[in-house]
């Protein structure tokens, strides 16, 4: 059933759920004064520094900086959306649910129909892959059990143009809904239709809910381009899911993930017993993947291939782990191996050996620049020290730092206190300072330069912000789905830019697939218009946004950083105005909540000297 999911069942979800009941059916929590606490799922940590306040209806880490109500916590524990898990807990709590209207149903129609066309190829290439001698001898030379064939689903895809085609005709699907799951393709000439995938071993993409949402191919031989991914459908983006998580989910731990480049180096993982390894899927590693994988491990290995591309990637996949607040380590391989060569030339065992020893993302780095850098000769040495120091200058820790300067003065014959001033210049440069790594609240994390504001002429810059991001989201349903990262709309503070931005939210949410909202049809939606000051309306509508950089990406992230500044500085002086409050009539009762005021008044201090 496809359920509305408004404002009157979110508000009745938030009045009738307990955050401490639903968050201690997935932690052990103990009461700590007015609040409770546990051991944080979203990272590492030893101590508890996860916080439930029954009062607020709210969760906060400390550790991670994670946060939000009740909704948003089943969203990150279940890897749902927001309409999902709201779902979820109105049907836990016995909140009544109306139906989707015909055009939203029709659209989960589609999705459904999709995911049935996927399960019934998943049956037609099992069959193929069963039934081939040259595909089960590919299979057998890479030593796969029939186990794990049947565990991933693997198929095969026989040399001919219309094999599934003709197969899924047969079970009742037209050519439309065949094209729309991205199984089969139009012909140049418009003759007729073609299957994607050839000659080709399938791998099914499933979901964490176990939905088949697409395909992955490779040949058997070298005629063709050795991998092809589904397209993009209504049921699947590549960027947004990863290869084997379906089953990491179901398995594993969650203590720690292996991240791989290809299909094979998942399945060769799995097979010999390590079920805890997933795969981008045939794309860059994104930001949404790194936020799938701190759903549920808390510590991600990247184990690329150690050509100049792998370590490109590996780098690249460090930093996208690293500002969402993931614990990335490397497991580094021989140069021109991949996980699948490395197991079958030197056995499990070793590999098991190298799972128990990774390099931090800092030993990783030294690595990469020894390899990089000659150093031998003096303009190697400096080169290479120079790199070190931008990410020494990073770290927190002084002993950590401590550490590695010393590392570096042994490594290259530089001098500790060199080391520790170029460490220390590259911190306090008055013209290019670095940001001390300061979790923004709800924002960019680990922005490492400084923020420049937009130039916010003439009213205030949070206001003026909040009417740009209204404007960008009405515009474009790709600026929303940015802004929607990391904004709620509770973050408008605005009375007008809050209004507009629930309607927003609301009908991108319902109709996924509308490009843009036109200003009529807002106009139209607003009830008790006696109540907002429509000048202000109009203004925000009509706003000029050509005058906008064109990395629009960097623009939003500026402009929601202004936000996240005046709302930091405005908690800042509320937790301040408390304490002094509290501190002229201090006692044993109150002391408990003088010291988490203070203790949120020097994380606050600390979030704020980033945008310095």
């Amino acid at each position: 059933m496809a359920y509305i999911i408004n404002d009157e069942v979110i508000e009745r979800i938030h009045d009738e759920a307990n955050i401490v009941d639903i968050v201690s059916e997935y932690l052990n929590l103990k009461r700590s004064g007015a609040n409770f606490v546990g051991l944080c799922p979203f990272h590492n940590e030893k101590t508890p520094s996860f916080t439930v306040s029954e009062t607020k209806q709210f969760f906060h880490c400390f550790g991670c900086g994670e946060g939000g109500d009740v909704i948003s916590f089943v969203m990150k524990m279940e890897n749902m959306s927001f309409l999902e898990a709201s779902e979820y807990l109105a049907n836990k709590l016995g909140i009544p649910l109306t139906e989707k209207s015909e055009k939203e149903k029709k659209l989960e129609l589609e999705k459904e129909k999709i995911y049935e066309i996927n399960r019934e190829a998943v049956r037609f290439y099992y069959s193929n892959l069963i039934k081939n001698q040259e595909a089960l001898k590919y299979i057998k030379n890479r030593k796969i059990k029939r186990k794990t064939i049947n565990q991933f689903g693997l198929g095969f895809a026989e040399d001919n143009w219309d094999g599934v085609y003709k197969y899924l005709l047969g079970k009742g699907y037209n050519e439309k809904d065949l094209e729309k799951a991205g199984l089969i393709g139009m012909r140049r000439d418009k003759t007729g239709y073609y299957d994607k995938f050839r000659n080709r071993i399938i791998f099914p993409i499933i979901d964490t809910k176990n939905r088949v949402i697409g395909f992955g191919g490779r040949v058997i031989d070298e005629t063709m381009p050795k991998y092809l991914n589904s397209r993009d459908t209504l049921v699947f983006t590549k960027g947004n899911n990863l290869y084997g998580l379906n089953l990491v989910r179901k398995h594993s731990n969650r203590e720690r993930i292996i991240l791989v480049e290809g299909y094979m180096d998942v399945i060769a993982l799995f097979n010999n017993g390590i079920n805890y390894a997933v795969a981008s899927l045939g794309t860059a590693f994104t930001s949404n993947q790194a936020k799938l994988l701190k759903r549920y491990g808390k510590e991600v290995l990247i184990c690329y291939d150690s050509d100049n591309a792998g370590i490109n990637a590996t780098t690249k996949a460090i930093n996208i782990l690293r500002k969402e607040g993931v614990e990335a380590k490397v497991i580094l391989l021989p140069l021109n191996q991949d996980p699948d060569d490395f197991i079958k030339e030197n056995g499990i065992r070793e590999f098991e050996k190298l799972i128990k020893n990774p390099l931090n993302y800092i030993d990783y780095y030294i690595f990469v620049y020894k390899e990089k850098y000659n150093l031998s000769n003096p303009d190697g040495k400096i080169k290479f020290t120079q790199e070190i120091a931008k990410i020494l200058s990073r770290i927190k820790s002084p002993i950590e730092k401590d550490v590695y300067i010393s590392k570096i003065s042994k490594e290259t014959g530089i001098s500790k206190e060199a080391i520790e001033k170029e460490v220390l210049g590259r911190n306090y440069n008055s013209n290019t300072r670095i940001s001390k790594d300061k979790y923004i609240n709800r924002g960019f994390r680990h922005n490492k330069d400084k923020i420049e504001p937009v130039n916010l002429v003439l009213e205030s810059g949070h206001l003026k912000a909040e009417k740009l991001l209204i404007k960008l989201m009405i515009e474009n349903k790709s600026y929303f789905d940015i802004i929607n990262r990391y904004l709620a709309m509770e973050d408008f503070f605005n009375y007008e830019c809050s209004f507009l931005a629930e309607i927003i939210f609301r009908e991108y949410n319902s109709n996924p697939l509308l490009n843009n909202i036109d200003h009529q049809f807002i106009l139209n939606n607003i009830k008790d218009k006696e109540k907002l000051d429509l000048n202000t309306v109009n203004e925000i509508l009509n706003q000029n946004i050509h005058f906008l950089s064109n990395d629009m990406e960097k623009t939003i992230e500026d402009l929601i950083n202004t936000i996240n500044f005046s709302k930091l500085k405005m908690e800042l002086d509320s937790v301040t105005k408390k304490i002094q409050e509290i501190g002229n009539n201090l006692n044993g009762e109150n002391m408990e909540e003088f010291k988490e005021l203070s203790l949120r008044q020097l994380e606050l201090k600390n979030e704020l000297e980033s945008y310095i």
